[in-house]
C-alpha cells in the first residue's frame, strides 16, 4: 500500500510564504515523478508544479518566480516552497507521484491534501 501524506498548510498574509511537504511512503518500486497540484471552490483541479527523476521542473505560468518545488530522493519527500503568496493562491493543495508501487502497475497516487488560504 502507498500513501501519500502532505503537511504545512495554512492561513498567510498577502505576500507571505509557506512551505508545503509530502512524504510518499510504503511498498515503493520506483517513483518517477512528484509533484503539486491545486483546487480553488468552484474550479478544476490544476497543476502547480512538478519534478521528475532526472530533476527536471515544471511550473504553472502563474507561480513561476514565486513558488520552487524541490525533492529529497533519497526519503521520498517532495516539497513546495511558496513565496509572495496572492489570494489567488487560496486552494487544496494535493501532492501527486507518478509511481511503481512493488507488483502493482504503475500510475498517479494522490495525497489528502492541505489547505492555503492567503488573506488578510
Amino acid at each position: 500500500q502507498v500513501q501519500l501524506v502532505e503537511s504545512g498548510g495554512g492561513l498567510v498574509q498577502p505576500g507571505g510564504s509557506l512551505r508545503l511537504s509530502c512524504a510518499a511512503s510504503g511498498r515503493i518500486f520506483s517513483i518517477y515523478s512528484m509533484g503539486w497540484y491545486r483546487q480553488a471552490p468552484g474550479k478544476q483541479r490544476e497543476l502547480v508544479a512538478v519534478i521528475s527523476s532526472g530533476g527536471s521542473t515544471n511550473y504553472a505560468d502563474s507561480v513561476k518566480g514565486r513558488f520552487t518545488i524541490s525533492r529529497d530522493y533519497a526519503k521520498n519527500w517532495v516539497y513546495l516552497q511558496m513565496n509572495s503568496l496572492k489570494p489567488e493562491d487560496t486552494a487544496v493543495y494535493y501532492c501527486n507521484s507518478d509511481l511503481k508501487p512493488i507488483n502493482l502497475r504503475r500510475g498517479d497516487y494522490w495525497g489528502q491534501g492541505t489547505q492555503v488560504t492567503v488573506s488578510s
